[in-house]
């Protein structure tokens, strides 16, 4: 195959078995004029198997602002430049979200070369609902803000992705449980395409004791799915909020009605604030 002269190529690599990847992208990785990549040395074990000599620079999430304006350079000098990740498809909770930016913004040519990718390979495996789905990537660290981020999705009806780390995970799953319930059906995919790769499906609660009890289910990255409420639910958990709502009016000042019955519903604030003011004015 010819290689565009000037254009960006955005390469999906293996995610952890070195045979998922495409003839394509193997062509396009010898005869780009440079590889930008997440981290140089675990880059190059991929390059050596395929016997690539292409020049590898840095390009991560501490050198993407200083290092996409060089990039673009190279660009617009004529060059041809492939962009990986460490694994699967790049700017999946990945670097390079700046340098695309900027090649749009420059008329540069940006080119896809598709491959694999983590979340939509747990997907297909997770027996949950795939028809809509949200990636969220990785929950925020500290315990805190990953609860307020589970309980903004606690009415969410699409199935949830998530990424989480080794050691992370146990915590995680734990307040998925508090947030969404024992009972949420849900999966997670362990160490996919690797020699330990686990695929489990369970409820919430499941998973949570399987993780708990096994110490070798809390190594590996992982992808976790949760199904989604379906609209009954939602349905049926919002009439709940709002019946709380109605009561506690008759008590309490709007604010406290609100944040009590959001506590105690697990809906959104803002929503029952925007009903709570329509039943005030409606009185």
């Amino acid at each position: 195959m010819s290689i565009v002269k000037g254009a960006l190529y955005i390469v999906a690599t293996p995610i952890g078995n070195l045979d998922d990847i495409t003839f394509r992208a193997v062509e396009v990785l010898r005869g780009v004029d440079v590889v930008a990549a997440e981290d140089t040395r675990h880059s190059k074990v991929l390059l050596d198997h395929y016997g690539i000599q292409t020049p590898c620079i840095a390009y991560h999430e501490h050198s993407e602002r200083q290092a996409t304006p060089k990039l673009m350079e190279r660009l617009r000098a004529g060059q041809a430049v492939a962009l990986i990740s460490d694994a699967g498809t790049p700017l999946v909770s990945d670097p390079g979200y700046h340098l695309v930016a900027a090649a749009h913004s420059h008329g540069i040519r940006i080119i896809p070369i598709p491959g694999a990718s983590a979340v939509i390979a747990a997907l297909s495996a997770s027996g949950l609902p795939t028809d809509r789905f949200v990636f969220e990537g990785y929950l925020p660290a500290k315990a805190a803000a990953r609860r307020r981020r589970l309980a903004d999705m606690a009415d969410e009806t699409r199935t949830l992705v998530f990424f989480e780390a080794p050691h992370r995970i146990r915590a995680s799953v734990q307040d998925m449980v508090l947030t969404f319930g024992g009972e949420r059906p849900a999966t997670y995919a362990r160490e996919l395409t690797k020699t330990f790769e686990t695929i489990h499906r369970d409820t919430l609660g499941g998973l949570s004791a399987r993780i708990e009890t096994d110490s070798d289910q809390q190594r590996g990255e992982f992808v976790v799915m949760v199904q989604g409420l379906s609209e009954a639910q939602r349905d049926e958990a919002g009439g709940a909020g709002e019946r709380m709502l109605e009561v506690l009016l008759r008590h309490v000042p709007l604010k406290s009605a609100v944040t009590i019955a959001a506590e105690l519903s697990g809906e959104k604030k803002n929503h029952l604030y925007q009903r709570a003011v329509q039943l005030t004015h409606q009185d």
